[in-house]
């Protein structure tokens, strides 16, 4: 197949991009599974932190290699003529390439519109109001359904229904609060819709959930952490709280369908033992190490990105990559 000067860059773009994705992407997933482990030995804000990395790790490199890489080489180097041919292989690559985006892009935007659509729900049948100690209104619904959640992106809602208001007692309440005040205040809705939209390691296949499940718990153990702050009996209100709204959960006819952009309460229902444990416990395990700031790790970052930049950018290695990209499309 012949393609123009144009066509022909964004195919060998996607076809680079997918290439090199899928490369970092099965390096990350030999290390997802000891990532996760060594977590558990660290705060789990920073186990968070660094999992979120090594999510979005692939993309952001292939990306850089695009940009940095591949771009340059072809625009200095290939001849501006009006049609040359590209492989079936390069093709093939490529659309590779275009699924692993459509499926993030679809994801993301499937996740977006549920949770915008959940809010409209709570306000047609809710009210709002402005609950102790919260700096801004909640919504609170009607219904059997058992309902604490935090949902939106860039102006999230506190979403609570009557019945766990009813249940629930005033430290118990004010805990579960403080954990979802927690969450907004880690923009952790933004960074899970950054994730959607971030491709994984091959279309169709779930080859990013041993680190999403990961960077979920230890999102969840951050903010039981930042929501007690050390205080036994904050830990206690919300050990009961956890237990008390996933029993009226179990109770519930019909439990609440929630979109992968809300954060409820009991979070990952299968963790829910876990948690309780760490808040029952006078010293969880995550407490031990503090891990590199955040200055730190965008310093290196930036450094190792320099460093790239300056390296690929010498007339010898825009040769030998653009050698490389005439072979892809052969």
């Amino acid at each position: 197949m012949t393609l123009a000067y144009l066509p022909r860059l964004l195919c060998i773009s996607l076809a680079t991009f997918f290439l090199v994705h899928l490369a970092l992407g099965t390096v990350v997933s030999v290390i997802a599974r000891p990532a996760v482990r060594l977590g558990e030995r660290i705060r789990p804000h920073v186990a968070a932190r660094w999992l979120l990395v090594l999510r979005l790790l692939p993309a952001a490199g292939a990306a850089l290699v695009v940009v940095l890489v591949c771009l340059p080489s072809y625009l200095w180097l290939e001849p501006d003529v009006p049609d040359e041919r590209v492989g079936f292989g390069c093709l093939a690559v490529a659309l590779l390439g275009i699924a692993l985006w459509g499926i993030s892009l679809a994801r993301g935007l499937r996740g977006a519109a549920g949770s915008r659509r959940f809010l409209r729900r709570c306000q047609r049948a809710g009210s709002r109001a402005r609950l102790p100690g919260e700096r801004a209104d909640a919504w609170i619904v009607e219904g059997a359904a058992p309902l604490l959640a935090l949902g939106g992106i860039v102006r999230p809602r506190l979403v609570i229904s009557r019945g766990v208001m009813s249940a629930l007692s005033a430290e118990q309440l004010a805990a579960a609060l403080r954990h979802e005040r927690a969450h907004w205040t880690a923009r952790d809705n933004l960074k899970r819709l950054l994730i959607l939209l971030t491709p994984g390691i091959l279309p169709f296949a779930g080859s990013s959930r041993t680190l999403e499940r990961g960077w979920r718990k230890f999102t969840e153990w951050a903010a039981d952490d930042r929501a007690v702050a050390g205080n036994a009996l904050r830990s206690f209100a919300l050990a009961a709280a956890l237990v008390r709204v996933a029993r009226l959960t179990a109770d519930a006819a019909q439990a609440p369908t929630l979109s992968e952009l809300v954060l409820p309460l009991l979070g990952d229902g299968d963790q829910l033992s876990a948690r309780v444990d760490r808040l029952l416990r006078v010293a969880p395990p995550g407490e031990r190490s503090h891990g590199p700031g955040p200055i730190l790790t965008l310093t290196a970052i930036l450094l190792v990105a320099g460093s790239l930049a300056v390296a690929v950018l010498q007339p010898a290695a825009l040769y030998s990559v653009h050698l490389a990209l005439e072979c892809l499309v052969g």
